[in-house]
């Protein structure tokens, strides 16, 4: 296998990650910022740490990435899918991150596998896409939706009693614990996900075999590339979170963050699957700010986002499809 395309492609992977880490950052931090319980740029240096270390918490969201999707294609023109993929995934990133959308990057990869895949003549494995992929995309935000407004409704009737401003002072400090929560969360499934796509490079070069564990150095750059990207930083989506959903207090904060991270916790560890980190803390915002009173939530704003969410997909595999198809009147 050409090393030159090899190593193309895992660069790609890796910028792929970077513009993942901006692209979310505002993900983990986004309603501790609003809430002024940490500064901004405090919380982008908390969220890179924590993303590093939650991207060696585990392997499942990894393995679903390399094995459960599309089969490992092979030679030249598999590795122009696996690139194809990744400029598909990043198109719309950038896309996404320019009108501070928050859709999602890891839909956004799977939508540039299939539309590659497609395109190369590379068998997609519907199954493990639907149940993996389309289940959790409407399953996960529905349960933030609800989690997050019954985690809120606890609070303010366990806290019902207390004096306003001390409930408020001590939840600004445990969203610097929630929030980290969010942004370890967020390392475990969202470095995993380029971690496959690596390793699916690797095997189609004939360096690793399938099923092989993934090798150490994988980890250490995909981790730090998403680490570096977070610590960028994602303005123009941050503020979209943060504000323009709704206006978040401190016990609202923590409540959105805590629900968010519970629900990335248990897609990761009790059933591998790669859930959109931005579907839930988005649909937890929405869930935390109804308890104020339905109309608190400024759902016209709520109706854009979650509309991008079902182009995401679609949207990346038309670009990814594109992009192979390019490639392949360029290099053959």
């Amino acid at each position: 296998m050409d090393t030159f395309a090899l190593v193309v492609t895992i660069g790609v992977a890796l910028f792929f990650t970077y513009t993942n880490g901006f692209h979310d950052s505002a993900n983990a931090i986004a309603t501790s910022v609003s809430t002024r319980a940490l500064t901004p740029r405090a919380a982008l240096a908390m969220a890179a740490v924590m993303n590093l270390a939650g991207a060696f918490l585990g392997s499942g969201v990894a393995k679903t990435v390399s094995e459960g999707l599309i089969q490992t294609p092979t030679g030249r023109s598999g590795m122009g899918i696996l690139f194809a993929a990744l400029v598909g995934a990043i198109v719309w990133n950038l896309v996404t991150w320019y009108f501070g959308l928050p859709s999602s990057s890891s839909h956004a990869l799977f939508g540039g596998m299939v539309g590659a895949a497609l395109a190369g003549g590379t068998e997609v494995i519907w199954s493990g896409v639907i149940q993996k992929i389309v289940l959790p995309m409407f399953i996960s935000p529905v349960v933030g939706l609800v989690l997050g407004y019954l985690v809120m409704l606890a609070i303010m009737w366990i806290f019902r009693r207390a004096n306003p401003h001390k409930a408020k002072r001590g939840f600004r400090i445990a969203q610097t614990v929630s929030a980290a929560g969010m942004a370890l969360g967020h390392g475990l499934q969202d470095a995993q996900k380029t971690m496959g796509i690596v390793v699916m490079a690797l095997v189609i070069a004939d360096v690793e075999d399938a099923g092989d564990p993934i090798p150490v150095w994988v980890k250490i750059v995909c981790a730090v590339m998403l680490s570096l990207g977070t610590y960028a930083g994602g303005w123009r989506i941050m503020r979209t979170l943060g504000r323009r959903i709704i206006e978040l207090d401190p016990p609202q904060g923590f409540a959105a963050e805590t629900t968010a991270a519970s629900v990335m916790y248990t897609a990761s560890f009790m059933f591998g699957a790669p859930i959109s980190t931005t579907h839930v803390i988005t649909s937890a915002i929405m869930g935390v700010g109804a308890t104020k009173r339905i109309n608190a939530v400024r759902w016209g704003v709520a109706k854009n986002i979650v509309a991008g969410w079902f182009i995401t997909m679609p949207a990346a595999a038309v670009v990814a499809a594109l992009s192979y198809w390019v490639v392949q009147l360029a290099f053959g």
